[in-house]
């Protein structure tokens, strides 16, 4: 789904240049055709070739999958910082899948029927509930409804335990974790444990469910993610090493955010 466009357009208009990223297979991307056959280390890969095409290292931003994404690359190259927003745990899904077939079988259900069948079986009611809150806008809803669409199976297995982040943490990176208390893919135990492999503390915003930059409250997830890139990202990009394959757009570098869900 993306970072959103009104939570880029405050990154950007705060001096920070936002780029979003989209994975094989997934919105305008080449791939859909091979999607079936895509392992998570593939989206690494489209990550980190999108990093050598940018003029300074990123800030890495993942949501759900996302995350788990960031992760995988954080142990491979020289990322100043990351923000994890309702990312997959680094423990993988188990808990999360076995908690929503306890409490929410029929989201259960309709994810299971659109990995087999596609999104055009279901009314894509239980997951509009757990993707959004009561209050977003239809509009908002719809737009973004129309681009839900099935996950490779082997990245599912991957995420499972297949091909997990090493359990290592990168005590040296500063990672912010933020969640939402409505969320039903990414139970509050996933987000403290992914907090408590990085050393930090999760921020869980109430009243959001789990596509947060998309609520209607998104301004808040804005605002905490500007105040703490403002404190870490000078620090963090002033001591990041250069890239030798790295393109310099011009002689002043401005601080990069990659997205990706």
């Amino acid at each position: 789904m993306g970072l959103g466009s009104a939570l880029s357009a405050v990154l950007c208009q705060a001096g920070l240049s936002a780029h979003a990223l989209s994975l094989r297979g997934h919105g305008e991307s080449e791939g859909r055709d091979g999607l079936m056959f895509a392992r998570l280390r593939d989206y690494v890969a489209d990550v980190e070739d999108v990093i050598g095409q940018l003029p300074a290292p990123p800030v890495l931003i993942g949501h759900s999958l996302g995350g788990l994404v960031v992760q995988k690359t954080l142990h491979r190259q020289p990322i100043p910082a990351a923000v994890l927003m309702a990312s997959s745990p680094p423990h993988g899904m188990i808990p999360s899948l076995f908690g929503m077939a306890f409490t929410n079988p029929g989201l259960f259900r309709e994810l299971a029927m659109v990995q087999t069948f596609g999104p055009m079986v279901i009314n894509g009611l239980s997951v509009r509930r757990a993707l959004f809150s009561d209050d977003t806008p239809d509009e908002v809803v719809l737009r973004y409804m129309h681009r839900f669409q099935p996950e490779s199976t082997l990245v599912i297995l991957d995420l499972i335990g297949l091909d997990l982040p090493p359990s290592t943490p990168c005590l040296d990176l500063p990672v912010l974790v933020l969640g939402s208390e409505d969320d039903m893919f990414v139970f509050p135990g996933g987000l403290h444990a992914t907090a408590d492999t990085y050393r930090t503390k999760a921020e869980i915003f109430p009243g959001m469910a789990h596509a947060m930059m998309l609520d209607h409250q998104w301004q808040r997830v804005a605002d905490r993610m500007l105040a703490w890139l403002t404190t870490h990202l000078k620090d963090s990009l002033a001591a990041s090493p250069r890239r030798s394959r790295s393109k310099p757009a011009s002689d002043t570098v401005e601080p990069h955010l990659a997205s990706l869900d």
